[in-house]
């Protein structure tokens, strides 16, 4: 006689918010609005609209409590919908993506690097950005799940509704792009 699964933590907070435990939902909110925060943004590059995406998540997640059922990991069924929403926002043709220079002239974390070092760094975490911003919408949310939020193939095709094999197809096509858009950072060409 088998037992049945094991559920996450997160599941068992969404489990007790669904019957009414409001104060489940602040601790999940609590749990996630940064990591959740910080991939929108990766998605959208609109600090101002990744705040609020994330708004429209938990939104989305409170409104929808009372279907919930813990059948995957609620932080892939959380990203599922962050990423719906955010390429529903990126497909709105009424939002103008704002890109900020802000971003490229942020430095990356060193101890005491030279200014030459510093514009360097500058120049190849804005190259990055660039070109993982480039890359086609799934490709990217693939992307930014795998590496950012260190989720596994599954998870990932939980949150992009799609086949494990599909997903290492994304991010297969998505790193060989981005090899070739940045062989020139590797060779040291900068």
């Amino acid at each position: 006689m088998g037992s049945a699964p094991a559920i996450d933590f997160d599941a068992q907070l969404m489990l007790r918010v669904r019957e009414g435990d409001e104060s489940c939902f602040h601790t999940l909110l609590d749990r996630h609005r940064n990591s959740l925060v910080h991939f929108l943004y990766r998605m959208v590059q609109d600090a101002g609209a990744a705040e609020d995406l994330a708004q429209e998540v938990f939104l989305r997640i409170y409104r929808s409590r009372t279907k919930y059922e813990a059948s995957a990991k609620f932080t892939t069924w959380m990203f599922r919908i962050a990423t719906h929403t955010a390429l529903n926002w990126l497909r709105d043709e009424k939002h103008t993506r704002r890109q900020t220079d802000l971003e490229a002239q942020r430095e990356v974390a060193d101890r005491h690097p030279s200014t030459e070092q510093r514009l360097v760094n500058g120049v190849r975490v804005a190259e990055i950005r660039t070109a993982i911003r480039n890359l086609p919408e799934k490709q990217r949310a693939a992307v930014l799940m795998h590496k950012y939020e260190g989720m596994d193939y599954a998870q990932i095709s939980g949150a992009l509704e799609c086949s494990e094999s599909a997903v290492k197809s994304l991010l297969f096509r998505a790193y060989e792009s981005l090899r070739a858009q940045l062989a020139h950072l590797i060779r040291g060409d900068i």
